[in-house]
């Protein structure tokens, strides 16, 4: 059975991090931190339709600008989320260029911004034709851990502690719904596109009566039906991703609710234990300590990232120290 959620690190552990997820038979992506995304295609880069940047030291923001780039002239909504003075951040990048030309665009490209406190979300909207500037107030609401809900999966987030407001990241299916072809003509249908709207209705319907239509051959049949005929329902995907946190109690606490029992853990390890001591001080990881994380939090794969360059030619010292602390005992953090 094929996932449909697909993550893959942007680039080497030892350069910016940012996590690319794909998502199965759509063209479309959400991207987790926007640092150097130049490995991605442009074809990938149009595909993205969320961002979630985790913080904006430049290795975790400097991408923003292929990124507006390449979406200039383009019908487009980019949605962006990041913490505590997102929004200036995001207005400090567009104020740098001139946008004297962008009335002859025939096209609409919207940037929809999203700063992420602890307990509410300021969002504001920004219009190419309006050269980028806001003409609309910003909006406000209670922040419930949920930076973006649709049928079928959902972003969740907390505030961690960087020395700054850094956010934790996971993305969840609702659940999974695999389409089995050979019963679909079992029961004398074909497949098309009338497939996505079934399982749109399987995420959003809670009337099992409700009868689909089958635009290929113009029959209507139960919702309850097909789903006991054509279709097996899994628990949905967890993807988490954490980086440039402290070791601390507070966080410790809020990643392991963040990202427990998750079907894949990318989460950076920036030093070996040996340099724990410098690790608190610049608020990072070690890879024993990412490796015990992950162990508290029960997850079921783990990718490491973001490693210091002083590990050139020996990741696989953080790679076994990471493993090693895996599923042992956990010690206390500070």
């Amino acid at each position: 059975m094929r996932p449909a959620l697909h993550p893959r690190l942007i680039n080497e552990p030892f350069d910016d991090p940012g996590l690319f997820i794909s998502f199965l038979y759509e063209k479309r992506a959400i991207l987790f931190d926007l640092g150097d995304i130049s490995s991605l295609s442009a074809r990938d880069i149009l595909k993205i339709t969320h961002v979630f940047v985790t913080h904006t030291h430049m290795d975790h923001f400097v991408g923003f600008d292929r990124l507006l780039r390449l979406c200039l002239g383009r019908q487009k909504k980019l949605y962006i989320y990041g913490p505590r003075g997102f929004l200036l951040n995001v207005e400090g990048k567009l104020a740098g260029y001139s946008w004297n030309l962008v009335d002859q665009y025939k096209t609409g490209f919207d940037i929809i911004a999203t700063e992420v406190h602890a307990e509410q979300i300021i969002s504001r909207e920004y219009k190419c034709s309006d050269r980028f500037i806001p003409q609309k107030k910003a909006s406000k609401s209670t922040f419930n851990g949920i930076l973006l809900k649709e049928p079928g999966l959902s972003v969740h987030a907390t505030i961690l502690d960087h020395k700054i407001p850094c956010i934790g990241l996971a993305i969840k299916e609702e659940f999974h719904v695999n389409i089995m072809k050979d019963r679909v003509l079992e029961i004398g249908l074909e497949t098309g596109p009338w497939l996505k709207e079934f399982k749109q209705a399987l995420y959003t319907s809670k009337d099992s009566n409700l009868e689909i239509e089958v635009k290929t051959n113009g029959k209507k049949i139960s919702l309850k039906k097909l789903k006991n005929t054509i279709a097996r329902i899994t628990p949905g995907q967890k993807i988490a991703y954490i980086t440039d946190v402290g070791f601390t109690k507070v966080n410790l606490k809020k990643i392991i609710e963040l990202a427990g029992n998750a079907d894949h853990l990318f989460i950076e390890a920036v030093f070996l234990e040996n340099m724990r001591d410098i690790a608190k001080k610049k608020y990072h990881l070690t890879a024993h300590q990412a490796g015990m994380i992950a162990s508290m939090a029960n997850v079921k794969k783990l990718t490491l990232f973001h490693f210091s360059p002083r590990y050139q030619g020996e990741k696989n010292l953080l790679y076994d120290e990471a493993q090693n602390s895996y599923r042992q005992q956990p010690v206390k953090p500070t």
